[in-house]
């Protein structure tokens, strides 16, 4: 099959997954930041999202997105090792940051990943997990399941979290600025005039991601410390 069998169908998939997980970073961040403006305008949202079976359905296809980005990654990479020794994951010239992340794609994506299953433990596995076990007749505490405020106080007052999520979000932004132009390049816009111009929108866009996570760390680490309540 073309998708497995070329390396270009190969770089089509990691694109193509790799954009629609951006698409859920945008929904998941703007979500994250009504928890600044409205306590229970953010758990409404997680009730919303609990062990309902469109929010079921959506945590399956974005966990099947995730895994198939995860395997053709370290594919590519292994791929591009063979072919080109160290230099692996080349790309056209770039700046020098975008030139970093795009050498250390592996090591970046395996902190994003380490990042994403700490966040699962904090989270996940203490809202819409329980809430499926409670409905599948298990006897578990569905207390909190919905109160995403309750997680998020809980998580970002403790200052351990806040500095590995800062470090998860930090290798989060050296992933997305070359992984979405180099996804463009992939689907075609690869001439001189829109190259550079998705390296701009990438930088920005993935600014913008990762500052709107990380206001939600700092935001409710501040309130913990002027509310005394930090652990």
């Amino acid at each position: 099959m073309w998708l497995c069998n070329s390396s270009v169908g190969r770089k089509v998939v990691m694109s193509v997954t790799g954009v629609a997980l951006i698409l859920f970073l945008t929904f998941h961040m703007a979500m994250n930041l009504v928890a600044l403006i409205s306590a229970d305008g953010y758990n409404a949202i997680c009730e919303f999202l609990g062990a309902n079976w469109y929010a079921l359905a959506a945590t399956g296809a974005l966990a099947f997105l995730f895994v198939v980005h995860i395997i053709y990654a370290f594919w590519l990479t292994m791929q591009n090792r063979r072919a080109r020794g160290n230099q692996h994951y080349a790309v056209t010239s770039t700046p020098k940051t975008v030139e970093w992340a795009s050498q250390n794609m592996l090591v970046l994506g395996l902190i994003v990943i380490i990042g994403i299953g700490l966040h699962f433990l904090d989270f996940w596995c203490n809202m819409q997990l329980p809430e499926v076990m409670h409905k599948l007749g298990y006897d578990v505490d569905t207390t909190y399941v919905t109160n995403g405020i309750y997680h998020i106080r809980r998580t970002f007052s403790n200052p351990v979290f806040v500095v590995l999520y800062l470090i998860w979000l930090a290798a989060l932004w050296f992933h997305l600025t070359h992984g979405f132009w180099s996804a463009m390049q992939t689907l075609g816009w690869n001439n001189k005039v829109w190259i550079g111009r998705w390296k701009v929108i990438s930088n920005i866009y993935s600014t913008l991601i990762v500052l709107g996570f990380m206001a939600v760390v700092i935001g409710f680490y501040l309130q913990s410390l002027l509310c005394g309540c930090s652990n």
